[in-house]
């Protein structure tokens, strides 16, 4: 368990995802219960993590997706820890198609899980605990919902993304160093400022230095499909990779592929332009075809596959692709 906690155990544990809304999302429900345990986990972890949940009587999970395959054994999971302590489980990402009707699952794929954490737990927080979660929707981009706009208009949004910004280039930088996200998430949850919190705005520059010589890289070996554009091993960060390929291919949809010589497989992050294409719809169906898992969100996914299956799997999702944006543009 990769987690944040005291010298006792609490009655309140937080499983929250190590990306920016995960971590906003995790200081949000910090500070609600704040003398709760908190770890950082990832749909396929998170079973092995609540093997060690008994004895909390409060049990929050923020921003981790429910994966198809380990769907009936965390819900029997759930379930059981259930009977003796108070679950809430929060995520904003595509549910499986034979899911949960339970009450205390609260989904809403329209916003971001730090948006839905706020609201689920209101009469916990003060008003200024929205500023966090402004800062996962910039992170998630889901800036533009109701709620968020809304709440944009108490504060001055070009510091608000200044913030966010600076927050999000040092999460990143920093990728699975959870003793640097144990530090972050703590003042996080008292409103501390980004800029404020030792050590981060150094971290958030040498991000964004490199990310400019990784926009570089992707300009010189991006690789154009039909309705797709791609770059293999750009050695950096990959979903910044996947939206410099679709940006520099010119195409709706970009991929960064990363090969994995161990387990001889490419891990892909797919980013979409303009949305015309659902990537989780699409990656669920193609990529079992091809031997590998894929899905996440409609403009924003991940997906592995053998290495053998590679390039076919990219071309079946570049036909699929057009397919897609062809009625789309035809409905128009």
């Amino acid at each position: 368990m990769k987690g944040l906690h005291g010298s006792s155990k609490s009655d309140s544990l937080i499983l929250t995802h190590g990306d920016s809304d995960g971590v906003c999302s995790g200081a949000i429900a910090k500070r609600a219960y704040p003398d709760s345990d908190v770890y950082f986990t990832s749909p396929v972890g998170i079973l092995d993590e609540l093997e060690l949940a008994n004895g909390y009587s409060n049990i929050i999970i923020c921003d981790i997706a429910v994966d198809e395959r380990a769907c009936k054994k965390l819900y029997s999971r759930l379930v059981e820890l259930s009977e003796i302590s108070n679950i809430t489980y929060i995520d904003h990402h595509p549910l499986p198609k034979k899911c949960w009707d339970v009450d205390w699952l609260h989904h809403d794929v329209n916003v971001c899980s730090s948006e839905l954490t706020y609201k689920v737990l209101e009469n916990r927080l003060n008003r200024d605990m929205r500023r966090v979660a402004i800062y996962g929707a910039i992170g998630d981009y889901y800036d533009n919902t109701p709620s968020v706009k809304e709440w944009l208009h108490d504060w001055d949004k070009r510091n608000l993304f200044y913030q966010a910004g600076s927050l999000i280039q040092a999460l990143i930088y920093m990728g699975r160093n959870y003793d640097f996200k144990r530090k972050l998430l703590a003042p996080l949850s008292h409103d501390v400022i980004p800029s404020e919190i030792p050590d981060l705005p150094e971290l958030a520059k040498e991000g964004s230095r490199l990310e400019e010589m990784l926009r570089i890289r992707v300009k010189k070996q991006v690789k154009s499909l039909d309705n797709l554009a791609y770059v293999i091993d750009p050695k950096g960060y990959m979903s910044k990779s996947a939206i410099y390929a679709a940006s520099y291919g010119r195409r709706g949809v970009g991929i960064a592929a990363e090969y994995r010589y161990k387990k001889q497989v490419y891990d892909m992050s797919l980013r979409s332009r303009n949305g015309k294409a659902d990537l989780n719809r699409l990656l669920r169906s193609i990529a079992p075809r091809h031997g590998g898992t894929g899905g996440g969100h409609a403009s924003a996914a991940g997906a592995r596959v053998p290495k053998e299956s590679f390039m076919a799997f990219l071309h079946e999702l570049d036909a699929a692709i057009g397919k897609e944006e062809s009625k789309e543009t035809s409905e128009k």
